[in-house]
């Protein structure tokens, strides 16, 4: 009986231990599973950071913006003009919306191009002293103005600067949307290209603007 006794016991401690360890064990893993969840989250994490400050970009991204930056900037310049020497409402109301398109443009492709280690390519050091621009320096990319239409868009006034600047814009424009259209061929970085695609798209629309307001459409 009393053997029994012992026997039964001994049983009932060892099943007991066998439990324990197999909560404990259970335990174990799931800590473990827990920690390498959380690992394999921060990895993920991590990489996708880096993804997206190092996103791709080939020669032709550097092109667009090294290109599209002087070409914004004499665009503006000419809409600056527009401010009191246009006699319509609307050109100047077109001019003023060229500007406020463009300049943040500018100021996005300088970051770009800073981030990428390149120089920027501007038209002259200064926006304040762009009037003095050396428009020879870029007027063989498309749609670009040399100096001597620049010049005489500076002395006309009234009706004549209103014809004068929407005939040079409209060409300006087309220059642009060329240099645009090779971005979206051919360009790799995703804002680079996404802005190609709004200035073709905003300038196409303008240029036919343009064209109503010299009777042309």
């Amino acid at each position: 009986m009393r053997n029994t006794r012992t026997l039964t016991r001994r049983a009932a401690l060892a099943a007991t231990a066998v439990t324990a360890t197999l909560v404990l064990a259970a335990c174990g893993n799931g800590s473990d599973s827990a920690s390498s969840g959380h690992e394999g989250h921060s990895s993920a994490s991590s990489s996708a950071s880096a993804d997206a400050t190092t996103a791709a970009h080939n020669a032709q991204d550097v092109s667009f913006a090294q290109g599209m930056i002087p070409h914004h900037q004499q665009a503006l310049e000419m809409a600056k003009l527009a401010a009191d020497r246009a006699s319509s409402a609307e050109v100047k109301d077109l001019a003023a919306r060229i500007e406020n398109a463009q300049d943040p443009e500018i100021q996005t492709m300088s970051g770009w191009l800073k981030s990428w280690g390149k120089d920027v390519t501007t038209s002259d050091s200064s926006m304040e002293s762009m009037p003095g621009m050396d428009h020879s320096a870029h007027s063989d990319m498309p749609g670009m103005m040399d100096s001597k239409d620049m010049a005489k868009l500076e002395k006309a006034s009234g009706a004549d600067f209103d014809t004068m600047f929407l005939t040079m814009m409209i060409e300006h424009h087309k220059g642009a949307i060329e240099m645009a259209t090779t971005e979206k061929d051919k360009g790799e970085y995703g804002p680079a290209t996404s802005m190609s695609d709004g200035i073709s798209t905003a300038q196409t629309a303008e240029i036919t603007e343009m064209n109503k307001l010299l009777g042309k459409n």
